[in-house]
């Protein structure tokens, strides 16, 4: 018992770090993110109330008999509302003082009278109050897991009319009571419809695990369930790229957590060196980092630069020698990324190996120049694409097959920068150029970015905009209608009071 308590305590720090791993990638949305969702949810809410359905009401109170039917919703006016956060995993959101207008078919019968109509109502002082719980969900996309929601109607007027009048007044009490129990009993299985099956399916729009190219791919699962505070929600995704050819790949996160302390944008992206050097090392396995130019496919800058410079002088190659030129660029390890608050850059290890291509005859290997670069980086945000322009910067090469040649080459260093500035960088930055996708529903586009570099990570604060309307998105992906409408165990029947099955 005492050597297990020994070995949990051992154990502890590591699990802690386990369950807590960094992600590559982060978005927090701020108060003035939340205030943006609140006015396109409040819009979302108004039209979902709007088709509340209620239940025809029919009976008999002695020798009246009625029927109230085709009860539908006018107008509402929802003039207060706010959503807020409320730690740690909750949103609140809550309708003040709002009011619903009806109307609806009457039908009354008193002995050999009869009189038949419609009703406008009126329900006051309506109060909502719901909280949403978020987590993540087995596929780790964001999801609302569970919703409690209190509705409550304060007053609720009806208008009546027509010859029995005075009669409808005596029932007032009695049909209103009824049609506010049964308003009332609506609004929140409405409103968890809305949420449990509506917005998931929104949400089941955030790209998880996707391919970016033909090569590489992205895995955007939720390491942990959204953290709220009382001024933002911060999603922590794993934000790691995987080789096509190998997709169960796991790579472990040592990289900087990122830290956001920006509150002036909606929302902020955080994107870790992890981030940067998964895609890399994805590249890398994936055997796309090799470029090969051969024949026609040097650039003729470049070729005559290599003849007449370099092989010229190293060895004295006869000018009748014609044979086609081979180039082979190959990185040798993993590019790797470095984010300083003065920017970012990548660093790059490769071999150039030139060889002439005789026709019918084997190749012959003229050099094997090692290569150092570094590649200045600039992220920015186009869309909901991150994209990477990448710029040689510095650039050195030397052989190690002989110090001659090595010496020979310190004068290609600065025009062979230049070509390869001229033909690979636009090959590498082609390939960057899609971007990759951020992590948001359908329908949501960010504007006026901007990027700040810091210590191992860089951050993208944002604006939010709708370029779709959440109803617009959900009738996209609204999942099929089910027996149940909407979910809930409460009853729809009123109490009092009992009510006669039978129809006029």
């Amino acid at each position: 018992m005492a050597a297990g308590s020994c070995l949990l305590l051992l154990l502890l720090p590591w699990l802690v770090t386990a369950s807590h791993s960094p992600p590559g990638c982060r978005i927090r949305i701020t108060s003035k993110g939340l205030d943006l969702v609140k006015q396109e949810g409040l819009r979302f809410v108004e039209q979902e109330l709007q088709n509340i359905t209620i239940s025809d009401l029919h009976g008999k109170e002695g020798q009246f008999h009625y029927n109230i039917s085709q009860v539908r919703v006018t107008d509402l006016q929802l003039t207060s509302s706010d959503l807020n956060f409320q730690p740690q995993q909750h949103l609140v959101f809550n309708i003040n003082n709002a009011s619903i207008s009806l109307r609806f078919r009457r039908q009354l019968l008193y002995w050999f009278f009869y009189d038949i109509g419609s009703i406008n109502a009126s329900a006051d002082g309506v109060h909502i109050h719901t909280v949403l719980r978020l987590a993540k969900d087995e596929a780790g996309r964001p999801k609302i897991s569970n919703i409690t929601c209190n509705a409550f109607i304060a007053r609720m007027h009806a208008g009546f009319s027509g010859t029995l009048r005075k009669v409808y007044e005596f029932l007032s009490t009695f049909i209103i009571t009824a049609m506010r129990y049964l308003l009332s009993q609506q609004i929140c299985p409405s409103l968890e419809h809305a949420s449990l099956v509506l917005l998931n399916s929104l949400l089941d729009t955030v790209p998880v695990r996707n391919y970016v190219d033909e090569h590489i791919g992205i895995d955007y699962s939720l390491l942990r369930d959204p953290s709220i505070s009382s001024d933002n929600l911060d999603l922590d995704f794993k934000g790691m790229f995987f080789p096509r050819v190998r997709e169960d790949q796991e790579l472990e996160n040592h990289a900087v957590e990122p830290v956001i302390k920006e509150t002036e944008r909606m929302v902020y992206v955080a994107f870790s060196e992890y981030f940067f050097d998964s895609a890399m090392l994805a590249y890398f396995q994936a055997g796309v980092l090799n470029i090969e130019l051969q024949g026609e496919k040097v650039p003729k800058d470049l070729e005559v630069l290599l003849r007449a410079t370099f092989f010229g002088t190293i060895f004295m190659l006869s000018p009748s020698v014609d044979a086609p030129l081979r180039l082979v660029l190959q990185v040798l390890a993993p590019p790797r990324c470095i984010i300083k608050p003065s920017g970012a850059s990548v660093s790059v290890s490769a071999f150039l190996n030139i060889s002439l291509v005789p026709p019918d005859r084997p190749p012959v290997q003229l050099s094997s120049m090692a290569m150092e670069t570094k590649l200045s980086a600039k992220v920015f945000l186009q869309g909901k694409a991150l994209r990477v322009q990448l710029d040689l910067r510095r650039f050195r090469i030397y052989s190690k097959q002989s110090a001659l040649e090595s010496l020979a080459l310190f004068s290609l260093q600065a025009p062979l920068k230049t070509l390869l500035q001229l033909t690979i960088m636009p090959i590498i930055n082609e390939r960057t150029k899609k971007g990759v996708q951020i992590p948001l529903p359908e329908g949501m586009d960010f504007t006026r970015e901007v990027v700040t570099n810091h210590a191992g990570f860089l951050t993208v604060g944002a604006d939010l905009h709708f370029s779709k309307g959440l109803r617009e998105v959900i009738e996209k992906y609204r999942p099929v209608p089910t027996a149940t409408a909407y979910p809930s165990s409460q009853s729809t029947e009123p109490v009092e009071p009992s009510l006669d099955p039978g129809s006029l």
